[in-house]
């Protein structure tokens, strides 16, 4: 007879929005143990699996910490209910959780502030006691939160208590939420506990044919919500939070965004083991990152550290539903030793309504070192260097025509087309001469697509490369300096002449349009306080506890397009202190970078 052997969570953190789907281990009739589901549609030997989900409710209530959401609040701050933030994302565990979040938190009661016009007095009082002693905030004392919330004379909305727990004691009423082996929590199940039942079901009578097997899980959580980015204009005036509606009122314009995801092959704890287990989980990052990335509203998406399976499964179809027409190309395999299915690649996704799809050109290093090494390489020292220079890197390029027209323009019936190009040079930092050589494959590619036809051009993707080396030389400045240290590093010799690293594409970064703003005030300060000064680019992109800076960039043709708005820059304080990425709030160890572009009027010669 059909039975359960094992029931087991992916992880026993329920949050909002992400669906839970529990490991069920079967014995079939015939003794085979398998992890297939058996529907009613097709049983076996007259019995199919019946699955149930249902959510406890108790009249014991707790409040949620807003920074370490398992945690049971203890204090509350007064400045936020002051200045009409949700009650939600002021509550904290203990007084060092509110203080080691406090230039973050201080940045909501800014923004706040400004929104509502406050006197600089008000602000004083608001900020000025935390520091001092006083500190702004309700606290439970003993850590009882009976009272907590019910400040007389404060008006700031319901105050989001939860069930806590499930003590028999406490009369407990079970609600039935779902009848399916998934199940996605919603905002009623926040701070309750779910129990998921599956059994062996009688065909005919529709009975279970013996005990259910049941888990449960432990509080459903709300998903993080990291501070919305804003998208800045480059003479520092702010357009606010992004949507769509700002997106679509610039006719002539189109975003660009480049974001490395981090693959899920890469999301270990070994190499994370500051970031939460359930917050690495590939089912909650994949939403996570979802929702960061279409809340963009992007025209065009580069990605990079994109598994194949996860392309063809889950954003392929994802992005298809909000309007996207995906193109992939995954890494090459002759290095790669995994799952065949977990390899990673580049995705590009572009808005229908706004381009269609012209060409694809596919470029895999591992050819272009093949050729490399067949012409200048002696037969003897060929696996040697094929072994230093084959790491499985590829570009996808995408050549697009705009739906939006190029009204303006001196030829306003041409086609407006525009080259977007998306790579990941994943090499090792001691192998500096092939992540050169690698970025110069490229743009020579480029130059070719450009010579054949007056195309404007992105180079989009995560380099490898800080600000100051030479792969960032040569994109930025189009040379590289022939007694850069790096050039050092060339034991095949396939930097030389130095005088060749060169192209004659006119491509700028984005990014460095922020050290060019004019202006002044807070978020201008903000954004040229996150600018390094010496190259004129993020400080980072990349923050990990091993590593902070910048590796990733969309450089452009600046003849052919100007920059008009950029996503604005996260710092540290930002990101919390003492905390790296990944993150519950940010899913990537990178930080997503977005340019507003728009075509220049081409000058007939």
């Amino acid at each position: 007879m059909l039975s359960v052997v094992r029931v087991h969570l992916p992880s026993e953190i329920p949050i909002v929005g992400c669906e839970i789907t529990p490991y069920v281990l079967l014995r079939l009739p015939n003794g085979v143990i398998s992890t297939d589901d058996v529907p009613e549609a097709a049983p076996v030997d007259g019995h199919f699996m019946r699955y149930r989900w249902y959510r406890i409710q108790s009249d014991r209530k707790v409040a949620i910490c807003s920074v370490h959401p398992m945690e049971q609040a203890t204090i509350q701050c007064l400045g936020c209910l002051k200045s009409k933030i949700p009650a939600a994302k002021s509550y904290h565990c203990s007084a060092k959780c509110f203080s080691d979040a406090w230039q973050h938190h201080r940045v909501l009661h800014e923004r706040a502030s400004s929104a509502l016009n406050e006197n600089g007095a008000e602000e004083e009082e608001l900020f000025g006691r935390f520091g001092s002693g006083s500190s702004g905030i309700i606290s439970s004392g003993s850590g009882s939160m009976s009272n907590l919330g019910q400040s007389p004379g404060i008006n700031n909305g319901p105050v989001p208590l939860y069930p806590s727990g499930s003590d028999k004691n406490l009369g407990e009423t079970w609600f039935e939420v779902g009848r399916s082996q998934t199940y996605t929590p919603t905002a009623d199940d926040i701070g309750h506990v779910l129990r998921f039942e599956c059994a062996a079901a009688d065909t005919e009578k529709k009975v279970p044919a013996g005990p259910p097997t049941s888990i449960m899980t432990s509080r459903v959580i709300p998903a993080p919500t990291p501070t919305p980015r804003r998208l800045i204009q480059v003479n520092g005036d702010v357009l606010g939070h992004l949507d769509i509606d700002s997106q679509t009122s610039s006719f002539g314009a189109f975003t660009v965004l480049s974001y490395n995801i981090l693959a899920d092959a890469y999301a270990t704890s070994d190499t994370y083991s500051y970031c939460p287990t359930w917050a690495l989980s590939w089912t909650y990052r994949r939403q996570n990152l979802m929702r960061e990335i279409i809340g963009y509203h992007a025209d065009i998406i580069c990605l990079q550290e994109v598994q194949l399976n996860h392309f063809d499964d889950f954003f392929a179809p994802e992005f298809d539903k909000h309007g996207y027409q995906a193109l992939y190309k995954k890494r090459t395999t002759e290095v790669y030793a995994g799952v065949p299915h977990a390899i990673d690649g580049c995705a590009t996704f572009f808005r229908r309504d706004r381009f269609s799809h012209v060409k694809k050109y596919e470029v895999e290093f591992n050819k272009a070192a093949q050729s490399l090494t067949d012409a200048i390489i002696p037969p003897t020292q060929k696996r040697v260097a094929l072994s230093r220079l084959i790491k499985d890197n590829i570009a996808l390029i995408a050549v697009l025509e705009a739906k939006f027209g190029n009204q303006g323009t001196e030829n306003p019936g041409k086609r407006q087309l525009l080259c977007v190009a998306n790579t990941h040079v994943n090499v090792h930092q001691d192998l500096k001469d092939v992540k050169l050589w690698e970025v110069q494959t490229l743009l020579k590619g480029l130059e070719k697509i450009a010579n054949s036809a007056d195309i404007p051009m992105l180079v989009c993707g995560d380099f490898n490369s800080i600000p100051g080396s030479t792969p960032h030389g040569l994109l930025a400045i189009g040379k590289v300096d022939q007694l850069h240290p790096d050039l050092a590093i060339d034991p095949l010799g396939i930097l030389r002449p130095v005088s060749k690293l060169t192209h004659q594409l006119p491509l700028v970064s984005a990014y460095s349009s922020f050290a060019r703003m004019l202006g002044a005030g807070y978020d201008f300060e903000h954004q040229r306080r996150r600018m390094d000064p010496g190259t004129n680019e993020p400080l980072f992109t990349n923050c990990t506890r091993d590593f902070t800076g910048t590796v990733d960039y969309i450089f452009y043709t600046a003849d052919s397009l100007s920059v008009e708005s950029l996503l604005e820059l996260l710092d540290e304080e930002s990101l919390r202190k003492d905390t790296a990425l990944p993150s519950p709030e940010w899913s990537s160890d990178h930080i997503a970078l977005l340019a507003e572009f728009r075509c220049k009027p081409r000058i007939r010669r």
